[in-house]
């Protein structure tokens, strides 16, 4: 049985203000001829799907065709709801879309209640885990401790007891949308960071045949039978070196992997990241396999150039942002506000933040404690309004 692995589609998200719906919709048609030409068994689509809880319009009448064609073709979509979705928003009507082979999971109650499909071999069991927010599922699950450890075990310790009332060799598929220990990271991503720990073991998902994971950006391999698609679009220049993809996974008879193949989305422009003198990046032939890409340019001119961005269109004209790194500089000192600040989580802005105005002295144990938690108190409170609203 074929499986097509895809996720966060991050529908109505801009590339520094660029707008990507077009992008976006040639990725659905796309994904909609590689079902139909590779005789795909069903979709996976492991969260994310659109980029904030209230999306626009066009990104909403664009998952609505996506669904359509979908559901035309006769292929079952199993789709559950990330972190930047709103589970309730995406679930309406999921009992009714259920009919037409589009199956929402994005209620973590029902995590356990699976897709059942079947092939000359048996059946396949798809249990759709949406993202759990720790805080706001720890009494559903009855876990141990506020933690996506925790939450996590939980949800698939039921996922288990019911893949253990099903026949023998009833092969099974997870969908998840989780920070998995091992994935690599990039810029585009949303913190989910709770109590200082993001990141969850691979173990969690034993007893499975396969996990097709969300929310990481880059396509990757955590182990043989837990996989990130990634995203079908690059979302900030960090993915400058992604290749975008979907895995088409064969699973075997037995509920081996059979076959793993990454299948590449539409790139709508190539990503450079480009550094050093104005001068040097307007006149080295080196570049000019970046004239048609989108750019961000850092200069290291010792002193600012005048009317960087105007005379950098002129030799690529898709440049969209632009940084300044004086060669010779302190770091500290030269770095910009942005630059000290990427890749660093909400924490550890915080805890640079107590040791600044104190003049120095790390947070200590009981003050990153209680920064830790309101961190986690405010993201909950905002999962509990937008869950209400």
């Amino acid at each position: 049985m074929k499986f097509l692995h895809t996720s966060d589609w991050h529908l109505g998200r801009a590339f520094h203000r660029v707008n990507l719906l077009g992008a976006q919709a040639a990725f659905v048609d796309h994904l909609v001829e590689t079902v139909r030409e590779r005789e795909v068994d069903a979709v996976l689509v492991a969260g994310d799907v659109y980029d904030r809880a209230v999306p626009p319009l066009p990104a909403v009448d664009l998952y609505d065709r996506a669904l359509h064609r979908l559901a035309d073709l006769g292929v079952p979509t199993v789709m559950i709801s990330g972190n930047h979705d709103s589970a309730r928003r995406l679930g309406v009507g999921a009992g009714l879309i259920d009919r037409a082979g589009i199956h929402l999971r994005t209620d973590p109650a029902g995590c356990a209640d699976p897709v059942v499909l079947a092939d000359v071999h048996g059946e396949v069991a798809l249990y759709g885990l949406p993202y759990l927010e720790p805080a706001l599922v720890k009494d559903e699950f009855g876990a141990e401790k506020v933690s996506h450890e925790a939450v996590l075990d939980a949800a698939m310790d039921r996922i288990r007891a019911d893949l253990a009332t099903r026949p023998p060799g009833t092969r099974s598929i997870v969908l998840a949308h989780a920070f998995v220990t091992g994935g690599q990271a990039s810029d585009s991503e949303r913190d989910i960071t709770v109590g200082g720990v993001e990141a969850v073991p691979a173990s969690v998902f034993d007893g499975v045949d396969y996990a097709a994971l969300g929310h990481l950006h880059g396509c990757q391999t955590i182990n043989e039978r837990v996989r990130y698609s990634g995203s079908p679009l690059a979302y900030s220049f960090s993915e400058v070196h992604h290749r975008k993809t979907m895995w088409l996974i064969e699973l075997g008879a037995q509920g081996e992997i059979a076959g793993a193949e990454r299948i590449a989305t539409p790139v709508p422009r190539a990503l450079a990241r480009l550094r050093g003198r104005l001068d040097d990046l307007l006149d080295d032939p080196a570049h000019t396999v970046h004239e048609d890409a989108w750019v961000e340019a850092t200069l290291t001119d010792a002193v600012r150039p005048d009317d960087p961005m105007a005379r950098l269109a002129v030799r690529f004209p898709h440049t969209l942002s632009l940084a300044f790194d004086p060669e010779g500089r302190e770091e500290e000192d030269g770095a910009s506000y942005a630059q000290r600040l990427r890749g660093r989580s909400d924490q550890q802005i915080a805890e640079d933040f107590v040791a600044h105005v104190r003049g120095g002295g790390h947070a200590n144990e009981a003050e990153r404690a209680v920064l830790q938690g309101a961190f986690d108190d405010v993201r909950a409170d905002d999962s509990r309004q937008e869950t209400h609203r």
